[in-house]
């Protein structure tokens, strides 16, 4: 498999400045949805003293400068277009970054889709999960009229050749938080939705519908973890994650909700976001 991985370094350091932060990206956007929190982990943990350990944004395949797999680092196809094989290949993909670059493990950081390859790290590769953060995202598979939207949405961006399926992500809502409702969000959120590929969206779409149900990875990780959600998320609820965080019953997971905060937590509240993720990465790498 040679799927490929466009990487951001927030910061670059050596393994002998403690293990990377890896923060892999949501859906239907790329990379930069990290850069506020990315920029703000570095800062707040030089304030305290800590070692430089590297911190990364990668952009997930088909997203960003990450082109689409093929079909044979895709894997197999279902009968209804979904991909069985790929968050597993994709995982993969992910763990030799990291092998690549001399670590011999990671804390892996996980929003929304990104939490998929996150907690499928702990089943693919639990000997490189130094870490392990879960923020607005869910382990177990979608319900079936969720699943069934992926694919819908998939087979509408590849038949209109556009990525009209995905721009309501960027549209404010009754009910949504603040950052959500402002130009704050709709305007670089709309930008680079607009950027992305109808190939990539409809690819992570169908990756995403293929998942298995993870949810009996919780109980067997035992690095230090943590677990992120906004209180007005509307797919990934408080209640939801806090089962997550008490399934996870060989490791302590420190459990933060952030306030007037929907489901891009980490570019909605950076701070408070790296705060939580600065505080594990100090659990880690002391």
């Amino acid at each position: 498999m040679t799927i490929d991985i466009h990487n951001t370094p927030y910061r670059v350091s050596g393994p002998d400045q403690g293990y990377p932060m890896v923060l892999i990206n949501a859906f239907p956007v790329d990379h930069r949805m990290w850069d506020r929190c990315g920029r703000e982990i570095v800062r707040m943990s030089e304030e305290r003293g800590m070692d430089p350990f590297a911190v990364w944004a990668p952009d997930m395949p088909g997203s960003g400068d990450s082109p689409v797999p093929d079909d044979h680092d895709t894997g197999n196809m279902a009968d209804d277009g979904s991909y069985p094989d790929a968050l597993d290949n994709l995982t993969d993909a992910y763990a030799r970054l990291v092998s690549d670059a001399g670590f011999s493990g990671a804390i892996w950081v996980g929003l929304s889709m990104g939490g998929y390859v996150a907690a499928d790290m702990q089943r693919r590769h639990p000997d490189m999960v130094e870490g392990l953060a879960l923020c607005d995202t869910r382990v177990g598979v979608d319900p079936p009229r969720a699943r069934q939207g992926r694919l819908d949405c998939a087979s509408l961006a590849l038949s209109r050749h556009d990525v009209s399926p995905v721009r309501h992500f960027a549209e404010p809502k009754e009910g949504d938080s603040t950052v959500k409702r402002s130009q704050d969000f709709i305007v670089p959120f709309s930008e680079w939705i607009a950027e992305q590929t109808p190939e990539g969206i409809a690819w992570r779409q169908r990756m995403a519908a293929g998942r298995d149900d993870l949810t009996d990875q919780l109980g067997s990780v035992t690095a230090p973890a943590a677990i992120v959600v906004g209180d007005r998320d509307p797919s990934s609820s408080v209640d939801s994650m806090r089962s997550m965080a008490a399934a996870m019953t060989s490791t302590s997971c420190a459990f933060t909700v952030v306030e007037d905060c929907g489901h891009f937590s980490a570019f909605e509240h950076p701070r408070t976001v790296a705060g939580a993720l600065v505080d594990l990465a100090e659990r880690v790498n002391g």
